[in-house]
């Protein structure tokens, strides 16, 4: 494969309800969706990066810069043999793993379309694990009472497994309201996403083991190991670390200290397939589970997610949920609904199995870039920015 064409949209779409979090307040949903043509075939992915560096130092104007000035650059002209090149090829560049992931993920896709087979068996997944368990994951609400209004109701329609975000301040109370109300056998966990400091937090913190939780996600520093490993000997609930693994080696050293007990791969914050397989694997040889996150993504980002699930370390529910979660019209030709057993089914189809609906993705989009690359290669300039959030 050359890489004859890619097409950069950025979309909004709005959610069903804010979702909120310790970074703020979400209404839409913005990205790239990117677009890899060779041989008559076309495969797509999307940019997980957000309008503010805040889960992550990337945003959409860094991966756009990125892709432009530096990852498709070093793809143009490229005899690919397999796809797992893209992630060797990427290498010499840092960081911006969002960017690298965004290709290297339409380059996967576009592979399982040319040659007739579904993402999960070019990765290696269970044939049998046909259908994920997943969860559901809620933002910071206004009252207890809400939370578990909110909470009852994702039970109701069969989700697994609840993820509540949480904050100091906007933890203990709800937490505890949420058990009671719930009662014992349901699955909660809470994220935190680096809102805690050790030094200041830490007797909160223990408070959190009255609950019965899976597992706190991130509660501290988005690029520490020391202080969870503190924070994990002084606590029964189990760590999961989310923002600060970035990488197969950061699982090593995150595992090795004794930091976490549970890994949240999220494929755009490891830099793509070739990584999360790798965090994946690593975490498996040293017995430590792991789940799928998810960042409010479209069908196509879900359907990735759904793919990777099948890999044999992922025994807990992930975020993938339906696509009703968050929109009342997805993006793709088949939206995801939720199973009556609280699972989404994996798609069989070539590549990602789905496609995103071109009328509803021209609806979306606020602006179209693209570029041939067998008449000239790509290299600097500057988008219109008119309506892309930066």
């Amino acid at each position: 494969m050359k890489i004859e064409h890619v097409g950069l949209s950025f979309i909004e779409m709005p959610l069903k309800s804010p979702f909120e979090t310790s970074f703020g307040v979400d209404t839409k949903k913005t990205c790239w969706i990117v677009s890899v043509s060779a041989d008559g075939v076309t495969g797509y992915a999307e940019s997980v990066a957000d309008v503010e560096p805040l889960y992550s130092e990337e945003t959409h104007a860094s991966v756009y810069y990125a892709l432009k000035n530096h990852v498709i650059p070093r793809l143009t002209g490229q005899t690919l043999t397999d796809p797992s090149q893209v992630h060797n090829l990427l290498l010499p560049i840092r960081g911006n793993r969002m960017a690298k992931a965004v290709i290297e993920m339409a380059i996967w896709d576009w592979w399982g379309r040319a040659v007739h087979q579904p993402l999960w068996a070019l990765l290696g997944g269970d044939p049998n694990k046909t259908e994920i368990p997943v969860g559901v994951s809620i933002g910071i609400q206004r009252s207890p009472e809400v939370l578990i209004r909110v909470a009852q109701g994702y039970l109701e329609e069969g989700y697994r497994r609840l993820k509540v975000k949480i904050k100091p301040g906007h933890d203990l109370i709800p937490l505890e309201a949420l058990r009671q109300a719930v009662g014992p056998d349901v699955r909660i966990m809470a994220d935190a996403n680096s809102a805690y400091r050790l030094d200041r937090d830490l007797d909160r913190l223990r408070q959190f083991d009255q609950f019965d939780l899976m597992m706190i996600e991130q509660p501290l520093d988005e690029d520490d190991y020391v202080d969870h490993a503190v924070l994990a000997h002084a606590i029964e609930t189990p760590l999961c670390l989310d923002e600060s693994i970035r990488s197969a080696d950061d699982a090593r050293r995150a595992i090795g200290l004794g930091a976490t007990g549970v890994i949240n791969i999220k494929v755009g914050r490891v830099g793509g397939l070739a990584s999360a397989k790798a965090v994946h694997d690593m975490a498996m040889r040293h017995h430590i589970p792991v789940w799928c996150g998810g960042m409010l993504e479209t069908g196509i980002g879900r359907a990735f997610n759904l793919h990777l699930t099948t890999l044999p370390n992922f025994s807990l529910p992930g975020d993938t949920s339906a696509s009703d979660r968050y929109f009342d019209e997805d993006l793709i030709d088949q939206p995801f609904v939720l199973n009556p057993n609280g699972t989404l089914t994996v798609p069989d189809g070539e590549g990602i199995g789905v496609r995103p609906n071109l009328e509803r993705l021209s609806e979306v989009t606020t602006y179209y870039e693209a570029w041939d690359l067998r008449s000239r290669g790509v290299r600097g300039g500057v988008p219109d920015v008119a309506g892309l959030g930066f």
